[in-house]
C-alpha cells in the first residue's frame, strides 16, 4: 500500500516536473545550438521567479520521495 501511494506521489512529482521546467523559455529550441540566443543576463521576476522555485521545490521533494522510496524497498 505504502509503495503504491509513494508510486502515485513520484508520478504527479514527475509530470509537474517536466511541466515545470518546459515552461521555463530561457533560450529555447536549437538556436542556441547555432549562436542564436544571446547570453544577456536578466534577473528573474513575477512568473518566471515563482515558476523558477515551484521547479526548485519540486525537484527537492521528488528526490525526497525517491529516498524514502528507495529506503522502504
Amino acid at each position: 500500500m505504502k509503495e503504491t501511494i509513494l508510486n502515485i506521489i513520484q508520478l504527479v512529482l514527475a509530470i509537474v516536473l517536466i511541466l515545470t521546467v518546459l515552461l521555463q523559455q530561457k533560450g529555447s529550441g536549437l538556436s542556441g545550438i547555432f549562436g542564436g540566443s544571446g547570453n544577456i543576463y536578466s534577473t528573474k521576476r513575477g512568473l518566471d521567479k515563482i515558476l523558477h522555485y515551484i521547479t526548485i521545490a519540486t525537484a527537492a521533494i521528488f528526490f525526497i520521495v525517491s529516498l524514502v522510496r528507495l529506503v522502504i524497498q
